[in-house]
């Protein structure tokens, strides 16, 4: 009996050994390092490439499009410096990560210049749904920066090219960020360079620590010197090197990770807990910071008692909210967000979904029914300044006919006062963005 189960563990070490032996078709290493180190330069046609690529990405952005974008990250040569960073990192060749560092730098200066020129000069200054994604990292961008890099190494290590250097390039998107980062510089908007320049620093980071673990797995020959001094020197300045790079990068994986966890929570805690038959909840807001966790509640409707709140709160510690302040706004006057518009609103769509002899309240109650999308984080990045807002397809009863019309009403409380201009480009993209005809946006 032993010697069968001995057998198998034996059978099955060799099958798991084989099937996944990463020197299998494993290329020369010189030749390896040779192309690394080919790539990482950024002059000449390298240089021009990344330009190009650059105006082709800005242009994706602008017009919203994803094949052109996806074709710009096609023919970008950024994972270059990257992975030769990586290399000399896994290696102990410190002229290759500074040769690595000094051409990234250049590459992404170079790149926030060109996008910078490109939406300084185009006509089209709004922000769409593709360049908004770009400023706002979340959990799933560290996971695909780390495994797109492992598989981007893996691959510049073969024998045989395959087509997954251009997959990689697609998944891990280092150049959209950095057009994003143009955008703000163009457009005076602070909170888009740092956001865009955040989610391009991640995706270097996780695809440099990515490149060097495989590096060290595969064994690559470590880099020795003659003079002992200068070779321990060395050593402390890439240790010091590895230490900056992998902990950053863990204090801000860690802090992706919270806030998307505390986020999915939140949303649970909301949805299971705030659920009345005649309170409704208008607005949340979940705030993620260095000073704390908070949830932001805007209710209209029937009042809820302080008991009830309190009650509520106590359950925060069942959805793993431990220390989020809950805040509860109740009431006409919760800082004047909700007026009369709003419940007047609310009771005629509960009237006409309570309906369903007359056709036409039939066909009004379906339109009102249409779910509109949640564009917190668009309007985040758009109007840094805004406090609050909500959004809801409503039914209009005009005063001088009998006649009724749906349409959508959005209400913005914003920090600062808000200029005839930017209310007019708010209402047309709010327009654009939830593809409506007929929109009326109430500033407060």
């Amino acid at each position: 009996m032993q010697k069968k189960q001995n057998r198998i563990l034996r059978i099955t070490k060799v099958f798991i050994s084989r099937r996944f032996n990463l020197h299998v078709d494993k290329a020369d290493e010189d030749d390896v390092i040779l192309s690394i180190r080919k790539n990482t330069d950024f002059v000449g046609p390298n240089l021009w490439t990344l330009i190009f690529a650059i105006f082709i990405a800005s242009i994706g952005l602008n017009v919203n499009s994803t094949a052109v974008i996806i074709g710009a990250m096609l023919i970008s040569p950024l994972m270059g410096p990257i992975m030769g960073i990586g290399l000399g990192l896994g290696t102990n060749d410190f002229e290759l990560i500074k040769k690595g560092a000094r051409n990234l730098l250049i590459a992404t200066l170079i790149s926030i210049a060109t996008s910078t020129i490109y939406f300084w000069l185009t006509p089209l200054h709004d922000a769409q749904s593709e360049l908004l994604a770009r400023t706002t990292p979340s959990l799933w961008d560290v996971f695909i920066a780390f495994f797109g890099g492992l598989a981007g190494i893996v691959a510049g290590t073969r024998k045989e090219k395959s087509n997954v250097i251009p997959g990689v390039a697609i998944a891990t998107a280092l150049m959209p960020p950095l057009c994003t980062a143009g955008f703000g510089i163009a457009s005076g908007n602070l909170y888009y360079f740092l956001g865009a320049m955040y989610l391009y620093s991640i995706n270097t980071v996780f695809i440099g620590i990515s490149t060097f673990l495989i590096v060290r797995f595969l064994k690559f020959k470590v880099k020795h010197f003659e003079n002992k001094k200068y070779e321990k020197k060395v050593s402390r300045y890439i240790i010091a090197i590895i230490t900056i790079t992998i902990l950053p990068s863990i204090y801000l994986a860690y802090r992706i990770v919270d806030k998307s966890i505390f986020e999915n929570n939140a949303r649970n805690f909301v949805s299971e807990q705030f659920r009345f038959k005649n309170t409704q909840v208008v607005n949340r807001t979940f705030k993620y910071t260095s000073d704390g966790k908070e949830i932001d509640l805007l209710l209209i409707g029937y009042e809820l008692p302080d008991q009830e709140i309190d009650s509520i709160r106590k359950k925060l510690s069942d959805y793993k909210l431990l220390n989020t302040n809950l805040v509860v706004r109740q009431g006409l006057n919760a800082r004047q967000e909700v007026d009369f518009t709003q419940i007047k609103a609310s009771i005629l769509e509960d009237v006409f979904r309570k309906d369903s002899a007359n056709n036409a309240v039939d066909n009004k109650r379906d339109k009102l029914a249409t779910p509109i999308p949640d564009i917190q984080a668009e309007l985040r990045a758009l109007y840094p300044t805004l406090k609050s807002y909500s959004a809801y397809n409503v039914v209009e009863q005009r005063m001088d006919t009998v006649a009724t019309d749906t349409l959508t009403q959005v209400v913005v409380n914003f920090n600062t006062a808000v200029s005839t201009a930017e209310r007019v480009r708010m209402q047309e993209w709010l327009k654009s963005r939830f593809a409506v005809d007929s929109l009326k946006l109430v500033i407060q």
